[in-house]
């Protein structure tokens, strides 16, 4: 009476079901707690709505597999649907805390930081402006030159005429035209440019004087250098005057050397040359100090047949009516 004889299953005895039940009630209870229920499933696949029965501890086994206890009974995980059953009388009830779902944190995005802005950049330095003098907005005047943005030659001071072709290389450069050379204009225009030579920087004279030879430092001598292109009246070593001048060319080159002043013709004209000699002061044949319009028109570009030129007019003659007939003369490097 105790078994069930049934074909296809083993004999169940009453000690075993409780032992199974009492199994399913801690599986459950351990479902529960996991926040999950297992069910099992009829032939059909729908639940059937009672726990499954968990039995054995090893691995998955096939159908029909399992291990035999000795007493015809067999072990194993059997995953046949058993009745729900109620815990004996006098087993203990396990309380079951529900577990709150976990909601996932959510944070709030960190707003991103605002691009660093560059500081201004400061304005440049203004170099030179109008007014300014001197041998650096004399270079200024002879880049602007070389560029065609000034007509006139370089002076060495900033009037109203480099101002404008400041102005003008500014606007064509997209610089602020201003008008003043700043750090900007100036480093452009050198990129531009060339460094000017001497005689691009006095084109037509104001150039500075070479130091006298010694052959000057005594007696009335008219000091004349070639490598500065200026002549010094000197009277026993103090200069009185200094004039730019301009010599022969490769062609017709000014003797070099120690002469004195043999003749003076104040309104001379040249036989030779068909040209006029005015305030000629002669010191070797037929070269002479004299006045030269070509000079004054053309500077340094141009030169003359021996003679050495003078530009300044007024110059000059006040010159002619110092110097003497017999006064010494020095050409030299």
């Amino acid at each position: 009476m105790g078994r069930d004889t049934r074909a296809g299953r083993a004999p169940v005895t009453v000690g075993r079901r409780r032992r199974v039940a009492a199994l399913a009630l801690a599986v459950a209870a351990t479902t529960v707690v996991a926040g999950c229920r297992v069910e099992g499933t009829d032939a059909t696949g729908a639940g059937t709505g009672g726990p499954v029965r968990v039995e054995g501890t090893g691995g998955a086994s096939s159908p029909g597999s399992g291990t035999d206890d000795g007493a015809g009974r067999r072990s194993g995980v059997s995953a046949t649907p058993v009745a729900p059953s109620t815990p004996s009388a006098g087993a203990p009830v396990v309380p079951v805390t529900p577990v709150a779902p976990v909601t996932p944190s959510r944070k709030t995005p960190a707003t991103p930081a605002a691009p660093a802005v560059p500081p201004a950049r400061p304005e440049p330095k203004v170099l030179w402006s109008r007014g300014d003098t001197g041998p650096q907005v004399r270079e200024l005047q002879a880049r602007l030159r070389q560029i065609g943005w000034l007509d006139s030659v370089p002076t060495g001071t900033y009037g109203p005429l480099t101002e404008s072709g400041v102005r003008g290389f500014q606007a064509k450069r997209g610089l602020p035209a201003t008008g003043r050379t700043d750090e900007d204009t100036w480093q452009r225009l050198r990129a531009m440019t060339r460094a000017p030579g001497q005689w691009d920087l006095y084109p037509m004279g104001g150039q500075p004087a070479a130091p006298p030879d010694p052959r000057c430092l005594t007696g009335r001598v008219l000091c004349i250098s070639k490598s500065s292109r200026t002549l010094r009246w000197m009277i026993d070593g103090k200069t009185l005057t200094t004039l730019p001048v301009r010599f022969g060319s490769d062609r017709t080159p000014t003797r070099e050397g120690v002469f004195e002043v043999y003749w003076k013709s104040r309104d001379h004209w040249s036989t030779l040359y068909d040209t006029p000699m005015p305030y000629a002061m002669f010191f070797s044949g037929g070269q002479a100090v004299h006045y030269s319009q070509d000079f004054a028109a053309r500077g340094y570009a141009g030169a003359s047949h021996g003679c050495v030129n003078v530009r300044d007019e007024a110059a000059i003659a006040r010159l002619y009516d110092e110097v003497r007939t017999g006064d010494k003369v020095v050409v030299h490097q």
